[in-house]
């Protein structure tokens, strides 16, 4: 049986590592959905440096698919690249904002636009069924639409810091 000292540094050593792991875990950064008219948190998942996910909708007018994709880089929300089946009303590419290249049915993708997301956070009014708002993950997809329509949320990067509000005006 160990003395009494090396049992007592034990029990620390272990304590202190058990507090470091929580800390890192209740630290963890996770992308999360929060509606801003019930402050319910709808979403949280965790991210590691690199992980990708987008936003997909249908186009309003047009009905076709558009699709903005982001990347957790550097600790922050990073506008990666974004694809639009054509030149409808308000989609388009801004020479110097990435560079637009076809995605062989007609429609393109804008890559490397990589603009970091202000405040890591931005509000989305979701759409009805028809224009079927989802969050798309490595994991699967979760329906914005299908779940909460023509509700306001905030999409931002999230820690156990944050209150449930906090972005939503």
């Amino acid at each position: 049986m160990a003395p009494a000292g090396i049992r007592a540094h034990r029990i620390a050593l272990v304590t202190l590592l058990l507090a470091g792991a929580a800390s890192v875990m209740a630290s963890q950064t996770s992308l999360e959905v929060v509606s801003c008219e019930s402050g319910d948190l709808l979403v949280r998942h965790a991210l590691v440096e690199e992980d990708r996910w987008c936003i997909a909708w249908n186009h309003s007018v047009t009905g076709a698919p558009v699709r903005d994709c982001y990347i957790y880089h550097g600790g922050r929300m990073v506008l990666e690249r974004s694809h639009q089946p054509d030149f409808a009303a308000g989609l388009g590419h801004t020479p110097g904002r990435g560079r637009q290249e076809s995605d062989g049915e007609g429609g393109y993708w804008i890559e490397d636009i990589l603009e970091p997301v202000p405040g890591d956070a931005y509000l989305l009014r979701v759409g009805s069924a028809a224009v079927d708002h989802r969050l798309v993950l490595a994991d699967g997809a979760y329906g914005l639409s299908e779940r909460i329509p023509s509700q306001q949320v905030v999409i931002r990067l999230g820690g156990s810091e944050q209150t449930a509000l906090a972005n939503c005006p």
